[in-house]
């Protein structure tokens, strides 16, 4: 599946129809329109998207930060920012999210693509390098496990008995 499934949280109608239209005209595919932080968990939920363009401010009891927060948690979506908002307390707030990105309103196409550019570049970055970290963890348990198994077959190969303590002490200390 293509990146750029991107779901919109707005909760001014007409500003999010905008966006739409320009996601639209950017070639990415909106899966999406959510008008609080509630309805933006349960849309990305129903339909899996690639970014989440999260708008601060959203009327309701579940502010964006909020929603962006369960967003992250539950299915790994990265998050970018929308929002007209200056206050120094509440962008505070919401860099705590790591967001991978913030757009502030008003913005152009351009400014825009290239938000979600860096977002969705950076987000398959990190998972390449999860996936490359996880991968060496384990090749070395594989290597160490193999390691184990030849020295305690030296140990064996005595008797099948198990061996005296002290027996493989020099065998085994290889292993650290």
């Amino acid at each position: 599946m293509p990146e750029g499934r991107i779901l919109i949280v707005e909760d001014e109608h007409i500003v999010a129809m905008g966006i739409k239209r320009m996601l639209k005209i950017l070639g990415y595919t909106p899966v999406g329109v959510a008008s609080s932080g509630e309805d933006a968990i349960s849309k990305a939920e129903g339909t899996f998207p690639d970014l989440v363009l999260m708008d601060i401010m959203l009327k309701g009891d579940m502010n964006g930060i909020e929603a962006a927060k369960e967003i992250q948690a539950r299915f790994d979506v990265p998050v970018v920012y929308l929002t007209a908002c200056s206050d120094s307390k509440i962008v505070e707030n919401a860099w705590k999210t790591g967001p991978l990105g913030y757009i502030v309103k008003p913005f152009d196409e351009k400014d825009l693509q290239k938000g979600i550019d860096v977002a969705l570049r950076r987000h398959r970055m990190e998972k390449n390098e999860l996936e490359k970290g996880s991968d060496k963890a384990e090749k070395g348990s594989e290597k160490s496990e193999k390691s184990f198994e030849k020295s305690f077959e030296k140990c064996g190969k005595r008797s099948r008995n198990l061996p005296e303590p002290g027996e493989c002490t020099e065998s085994l200390q290889n292993l650290k």
